[in-house]
C-alpha cells in the first residue's frame, strides 16, 4: 500500500517540524557567551540566530529521513505486521 499525496505531506510535515526543534541549538551563541549584550536583555539571548541556513538544513535533512523511510516502508520493513511483531503485540 502507498502513500497517498496527504498522508505524505502529514508526515513530512510532522519530520520538518520535529527536525527543526533538533536542529535550533546548534551554532547558537548566547550573549554571555560572547560577552556582550544590551542592559537589561537575558545573558542567554542568542546574538545570531541563522534562522535561514537552519530551515534550509532542516529542510535537506527531513527530505533525506523521509526518503529513507519511504524507501524502508515501499521495501517492506516498514509494515504494520512487522511493526507488531517488534512491539511483541499481536496484529
Amino acid at each position: 500500500m502507498f502513500y497517498s499525496i496527504s498522508t505524505a505531506l502529514a508526515v513530512y510535515f510532522v519530520l520538518w517540524w520535529v527536525t527543526l526543534f533538533l536542529t535550533l541549538p546548534f551554532g547558537v551563541r548566547s550573549q554571555h557567551e560572547d560577552g556582550e549584550g544590551a542592559p537589561g536583555t537575558d545573558p542567554g539571548a542568542p546574538i545570531l540566530a541563522r534562522m535561514g541556513r537552519k530551515l534550509v538544513w532542516t529542510t535537506v535533512i527531513s527530505g533525506i529521513i523521509f526518503a529513507i523511510g519511504m524507501w524502508a516502508y515501499q521495501a517492506g520493513y516498514l509494515n504494520i505486521e512487522r511493526l507488531s511483531k517488534l512491539m511483541g503485540t499481536p496484529f
